[in-house]
């Protein structure tokens, strides 16, 4: 019998707008897909093939192995985020991904049975990691009105005896909102009262929304509780493939300093960072502005096309405001219908821009947002793209 840890077998049925999807390809629609996340396939003509002779430096031939990941690498990663904040190389750990460093944090930090903090809405990742580390995800809440905002009595509510970290998502997705400096004093305040760690997630933190902007604040330096700072080449240089990403630490060293030597051994144990990907990474982060600027730019004009369509749609379009990222939210009018499926429940708009005007959107509830007038949509498509699936589902 597998874990209970591990998803029952009904768990992976898929849902209504996947089934939906599936049959409408299997007839041949011209479906309009709004949900691409995947930087490669996003037409930007990345990576060049030449960016691969990277991998073929000679020191990957033998068998090195540095827990943290080679000197080099750890300093083109302190460079990569100097515009952020001062990083020390020695507080700089690579991992192959930012879900592998949640899992080590959660080993570091929990018990099993012990609780994170994780917020709502975001993308659905951190709590079936959690769960297959023994760790309860409890999420706390983002509210919005106008702008995204910390819900300080949800998060104070959410936090017990058993919480052991606070997730930040920064900026979140799909919101695209960071928090403000008074959030941040927040959550830190939270976390030295009452013996917490954060865990700040900034894979998206190169792509501010403000034009002109180069990045988006940092916790880095920001907190005195012990704080981790995920990223990684996925999102900074459109390298998921690659297989590269960081931790960096941060805080009052009094607190952090005790933390570190069990961090390095669970690093030591896996090893999972291969030598070329590693020697690679300063080539990888310094070729990357080749991808970030184009990639800002694509973000810059789809942004443009959702909020000239709500600006000319008489109110049936908004575009929820946020900071930054590669996915916004949408809110639009539409009329519901019952459906045929068991209790005849409505449906939401995702479903509905797929069933009636074959838009491919994110579902709202994929990200814990309680609305059916609500759904997701990629920024990093091509924008053409984006304008006919508007008209489509705009009339």
């Amino acid at each position: 019998m597998a874990s209970s840890r591990v998803p029952a077998p009904d768990e992976f049925a898929r849902n209504r707008v996947a089934s939906l999807l599936e049959a409408k390809r299997r007839e041949g629609r011209d479906v309009l897909d709004l949900t691409v996340s995947n930087p490669t396939l996003a037409g930007l003509g990345w990576p060049p093939a030449s960016l691969l002779g990277a991998l073929a430096d000679g020191r990957a031939a033998r068998h090195d192995p540095d827990p943290r990941g080679p000197a080099a690498a750890r300093e083109a990663v302190a460079s990569h985020l100097a515009a952020r904040g001062a990083v020390d190389p020695e507080r700089v750990f690579l991992t192959a991904s930012t879900s592998e460093a949640y899992a080590h944090l959660f080993r570091l930090l929990c018990e099993p049975g012990d609780e994170v903090l994780i917020p709502r809405p975001s993308y659905p990742l951190i709590e079936p990691i959690a769960r297959l580390e023994g760790v309860r995800a409890v999420p706390y809440r983002l509210s919005y009105g106008g702008r995204w905002r910390l819900d300080v009595d949800s998060l104070e509510a959410s936090a017990g005896p058993r919480t052991r970290a606070v997730v930040v998502v920064q900026p979140n997705n799909p919101t695209g909102s960071c928090f403000d400096p008074s959030e941040i004093a927040t959550v830190d305040g939270l976390c030295l009262a009452r013996g917490l760690a954060i865990l700040s997630d900034e894979v998206f933190g190169d792509f501010p929304w403000r034009a002109g902007a180069q990045a988006l604040p940092s916790l880095m330096g920001a907190t005195r509780a012990p704080t981790f700072t995920l990223g990684g080449i996925s999102k900074a240089c459109g390298l998921p493939q690659m297989k590269v990403s960081w931790i960096v630490a941060s805080g009052a060293k009094e607190s952090l300093a005790p933390l570190l030597p069990g961090l390095e051994w669970i690093l030591d144990l896996f090893l999972s960072v291969g030598a070329p990907a590693a020697l690679a990474l300063p080539e990888f982060l310094r070729s990357g502005g080749e991808f970030r600027t184009p990639m800002r730019e694509r973000l810059s004009r789809n942004l443009r096309v959702l909020r000239d369509a709500a600006s000319r749609s008489a109110g049936r379009l908004d575009v929820l405001d946020g900071d930054g990222g590669w996915t916004a939210i949408l809110r639009v009018g539409f009329e519901q219908e019952p459906s045929a499926a068991p209790g005849g429940v409505h449906e939401d708009l995702a479903e509905w821009a797929l069933a009636r005007h074959d838009v491919y959107l994110h579902p709202a509830h994929f990200y814990d947002l309680a609305r059916d007038d609500l759904a997701v949509v990629s920024l990093i498509g091509d924008p053409e793209v984006l304008e006919r699936a508007l008209s489509r589902i705009l009339g």
